[in-house]
């Protein structure tokens, strides 16, 4: 008689077409979704197509000194003479890359920490907890100054200070979803089978916590963006990079509102203020919807609604509890 081969037993794939319908019900009950990808699809393809749909360059001067908007320059011109809307296309492109590239730094080291602590538990996660609580405690953006000042303006430097110290909500957020993970059945057998913490983690655990990654990389876009801006205006970014920061900077400076121009500075702060509110419309949907937990939380916007569903259900079990309390003794 032969005996069995016993095979590891593999998470179950997500089905597609229940994603999809997922994807539409998140899209129906939340339409401020569309409005957040549009927005935030219309500056990424501005981004990329900046160079050929720049109409000045942004390194001669073409006009008068704070030249008001007009049909040639239709975001006016700054104080040397540049064409302020080929100033902000080129800023949407370095301000969405350092915003990105910060996130993917933050994202690697939060995922890690958060997986690492969440799975192995023990002295381990109470170690890591400590550090990130840490860093929690400090003011972000004191210690972003201070790490900035400290290397020196740069590009690459603002997404390494930002990326360092935007990693802590992630880990807590990956950590509680995985000490949940790690008690399921199918990482039990897993584990039964001799599958090693390793793999385990690969292709048990990772799989069903990258939604929720993805949720929290778009809220950290905002945030990112947002640090870039306030290194950059304060003088710490780098000074020859052109981005919207660096854009407000100049104008608070070089005494744009002194001069009545406007122009100088709403363009790119409106830019910023789109940017964060996709990225939030996006992200916060996006949680909310693959974040279990928040759909019974105070901060859900079906809160209310769930609360009185779980209220009716309890009015009909002690309804019924009392018809059988008086029935219980007739029968006796």
């Amino acid at each position: 008689m032969s005996t069995p081969i016993l095979t590891q037993p593999e998470a179950s794939p997500a089905d597609v077409s229940g994603r999809l319908t997922a994807l539409k019900d998140l899209l129906r009950e939340r339409p401020s979704v569309i409005v957040g990808l549009a927005l935030l699809g219309f500056f990424i393809i501005v981004a990329l197509l900046g160079p050929l749909i720049e109409p000045y360059s942004t390194a001669q001067q073409s006009g008068a000194v704070y030249g008001p908007p007009s049909l040639k320059h239709w975001f006016g011109l700054d104080d040397g003479g540049i064409d302020m809307f080929s100033e902000t296309i080129q800023g949407a492109r370095i301000s969405l890359l350092v915003g990105g590239a910060a996130t993917l730094v933050s994202l690697l080291i939060g995922g890690v920490i958060g997986i690492v602590a969440g799975y192995f538990g023990g002295i381990l996660d109470i170690i890591l907890m400590r550090i990130t609580d840490f860093f929690l405690v400090i003011p972000s953006l004191v210690l972003m100054i201070l790490v900035a000042a400290l290397w020196g303006p740069s590009v690459v430097h603002v997404i390494f200070v930002i990326g360092l110290l935007l990693w802590t909500t992630t880990a807590r957020v990956i950590r509680a979803q995985v000490k949940s993970l790690r008690e399921r059945g199918f990482v039990s057998h897993a584990r039964a089978f001799g599958a090693t913490s390793g793999r385990i983690i690969v292709k048990h655990i990772l799989p069903h916590v990258a939604p929720l990654l993805i949720a929290n990389m778009i809220l950290t876009v905002a945030n990112a963006i947002f640090d870039e801006t306030t290194l950059d205006f304060l003088g710490l970014g780098s000074a020859s990079a052109v981005t919207w920061g660096t854009l407000l900077e100049h104008a608070n400076d070089r005494t744009a509102v002194s001069y009545g121009a406007w122009w100088a500075f709403v363009p790119p702060g409106i830019c910023i203020a789109l940017v964060i509110v996709a990225c939030y419309l996006i992200g916060q949907a996006l949680e909310d919807s693959l974040n279990p937990r928040l759909k019974v939380a105070h901060i859900s916007t079906r809160f209310w609604r769930i609360q009185q569903e779980a209220a009716e259900d309890q009015q009909a079990s002690e309804h019924v509890s009392r018809r059988r309390a008086r029935l219980l003794p007739q029968r006796k």
